[in-house]
């Protein structure tokens, strides 16, 4: 005999009022990002001193913006191409579900790009205090994702298997509620321990490339399913690639840091007709064999 959890009737609006919804999934974003922002700001506290304040107020705005484009048009672009296209007028209603994770990433990494040059702030060092903050948004979205009965697991025979109404009639494991616990719980207590440490804060990137390790290493024991065996190694196969090109751009990102800072050391010169001098020779000397301009 199969044990197996009926699905908990949540009606995945809150509230409405006229043509005005309140839904859960927006509410789960709304957590997410207030509550990292408020995290952020607590962070940036702590040295070395990597932004201001007032720089985390103004970023809650271009994170707002970089989630809310970046993960529609990544629903759009990777999972639902044929449907949207088909259904253009679908692609603005947001309020009806459907934000890709990997877009909402992309966006952010774009706002903050975008953002560090316009504020001359390192990049590295600004991507660990998002890195920090991000599983509290994965903690909400993946909550909300249960709610609403979608991104379930595959078919299983453990005792707290569910039942999803759009799952059919199998008891299927709880993926959301996995990656709920590991990619947002666990991994925000394990930044947040790793955070604390003045020497891991000193080595920018370290945070931030934790993040797409762990939720790669996830995918690759993953547990989810929705339209069977080749249906879930493509898909597999697609966030891996996805995940590569994240642990990629960080990569990138600290290669071009090192090289940005190798330009600005040069050879101390010695042989100039003044160095050679005894006087001129004692002056040079005291400059060192490698000098930062």
């Amino acid at each position: 005999m199969i044990f197996a959890i009926p699905f908990p009737s949540i009606d995945p609006v809150i509230f409405e009022v006229g043509v005005f919804a309140v839904r859960w999934y927006s509410l789960a974003y709304l957590a997410g990002l207030i509550l990292g922002w408020m995290y952020m700001k607590r962070l940036c506290r702590r040295t070395p001193p990597v932004c201001t304040v007032t720089d985390v107020d103004d970023f809650l705005v271009w994170a707002t913006l970089g989630v809310v484009l970046g993960g529609r048009l990544g629903i759009v672009l990777f999972y639902q191409f044929d449907y949207f296209m088909a259904n253009p007028a679908k692609i603005i209603a947001v309020w009806e579900g459907g934000m890709s994770f990997h877009g909402g990433f992309l966006g952010v990494v774009v706002a903050a790009i975008w953002f560090t040059r316009r504020r001359n702030i390192d990049p590295l060092r600004f991507g660990d205090l998002l890195g920090c903050v991000a599983p509290i948004g994965l903690f909400f979205g993946r909550i909300a994702n249960f709610i609403n009965s979608e991104l379930w697991g595959r078919a299983a025979d453990v005792p707290w298997a569910v039942v999803f109404p759009t799952g059919g009639p199998e008891p299927r494991h709880p993926s959301q509620i996995y990656e709920a616990l590991l990619e947002g719980a666990l991994l925000f207590a394990i930044l947040f321990i790793f955070s604390r440490f003045d020497a891991v804060r000193r080595r920018p990137g370290l945070l931030m490339g934790i993040l797409p390790r762990a939720r790669f290493l996830y995918w690759l024991l993953g547990v989810r399913d929705h339209m069977g065996p080749m249906a879930v190694a493509a898909d597999v196969c697609r966030r891996c690639v996805l995940h590569l090109a994240r642990l990629a751009q960080a990569a990138g990102l600290k290669c071009r840091r090192r090289k940005r800072s190798a330009m600005f050391c040069v050879p101390a010169l010695r042989t100039t007709a003044r160095s050679r001098s005894k006087t001129g020779w004692r002056r040079a000397s005291a400059i060192p064999s490698t000098a930062i301009i």
